[in-house]
């Protein structure tokens, strides 16, 4: 049976992975991963790298992609609450260009799969957010890519209300829309 429920997101290869957590007076125990639980669920990737960020209320990180060496991502938050996202740049998918959004949180202890082939980005609700990804390729900054945060085409509805002001590095501040970009996996 397993210790994860596994949702399609009504994008191909997207889940959103609910972990059974078990708690009593003393806290809680999880597990996060567990190889034959994923494989049994069609999730047989292998995670090569883990990384870990730590940022603050209004961080907007992404939308990122490896035009080569594609990284698939299981993520999660350890602490705080961010809106997740991924969008589909698989170019014979036919739910190309659209996104999908989570809210990942330390409460709720969501996992979010967002495989190859997919942009990536994340906006942080909480005062700080720890979020945590397995990646199943190393990191190649020689080949990143990305797409603006806020292309209108794709549309993302990210949670931004009056007490938060998106922080957005230099470097996602020039990055092209989706249609600029021209890069489909």
């Amino acid at each position: 049976m397993g210790n994860f429920n596994f949702i399609e997101c009504g994008i191909q290869d997207l889940y959103i992975i609910e972990p059974k957590v078990f708690g009593d007076q003393r806290g809680y125990f999880m597990e996060t991963y567990h190889y034959e639980d994923f494989k049994a669920n069609g999730l047989n990737m292998v995670f090569v790298q883990d990384n870990q960020s730590c940022s603050k209320k209004g961080v907007l990180r992404g939308l990122h992609f490896q035009k080569e060496h594609p990284q698939g991502k299981l993520v999660r938050v350890l602490t705080g609450t961010v809106y997740d996202v991924a969008v589909d740049l698989r170019k014979a998918s036919p739910t190309y260009g659209k996104y999908y959004g989570v809210v990942l949180s330390e409460d709720n202890k969501k996992m979010f799969y967002v495989p190859e082939g997919f942009a990536h980005g994340f906006l942080v609700m909480s005062d700080t957010a720890v979020f945590s990804y397995k990646c199943t390729d190393f990191y190649h900054p020689e080949v990143e890519g990305g797409i603006i945060w806020n292309d209108s085409e794709i549309g993302i509805e990210w949670p931004i209300s009056a007490d938060i002001q998106p922080i957005i590095s230099d470097k996602d501040t020039k990055l092209p829309t989706l249609k600029q970009c021209g890069f489909a996996f």
